[in-house]
C-alpha cells in the first residue's frame, strides 16, 4: 500500500478514535450529544446507544490503524476492510438522515480515499 493511501486509513482511524470518545465518554456533555441531533430530554435514553456506538468505532479504528502497524499484505487487507465499513457507515449515515451530510462526509470520505489510493497505487 502507498505511503499516501496509508496517511488517508491514519486519518480515517484517528477520527474514529475521536468519534469513540465522543460518543463512549463524553456523551452526556450538551456540546457532544447536540452534535448527534439527540436534545436534552433524550441524552439518557440515546445514551446506552451511542456508548455501544463508540465501540464500533473504536474496533474499527483498531483495525484501521493495527492493520498498518502489523502491515504486510495481511495487515494492509485488515486496514482496508475496516476502511470499507467506514466508507459504508458514513453511506448509511447520508441515507438515513441527510442533516448528517457533512458529519457522513467527513467519515467516509478519508476512507474512500484509501480505498481507491490503494486499488490505483
Amino acid at each position: 500500500m502507498s505511503v499516501v493511501a496509508q496517511v488517508f486509513v491514519v486519518v480515517a482511524g484517528l477520527f474514529h478514535l475521536v468519534v469513540f470518545a465522543m460518543e463512549s465518554l463524553l456523551f452526556r456533555k450538551p456540546s457532544t450529544y447536540g452534535r448527534f441531533l439527540v436534545k436534552e430530554n433524550e441524552v439518557e435514553v440515546a445514551r446506552p446507544w451511542a456508548f455501544n456506538q463508540g465501540f464500533y468505532n473504536l474496533f474499527l479504528a483498531i483495525g484501521a490503524l493495527g492493520g498498518l502497524v502489523w502491515g504486510g499484505d495481511k495487515g494492509h487487507a485488515i486496514a482496508l476492510f475496516a476502511c470499507a465499513c467506514m466508507a459504508g457507515a458514513g453511506v448509511v449515515l447520508i441515507a438515513s438522515d441527510r442533516r448528517m451530510a457533512r458529519a457522513a462526509a467527513t467519515q467516509a470520505v478519508p476512507p474512500i480515499i484509501a480505498l481507491v489510493l490503494a486499488a490505483v497505487l
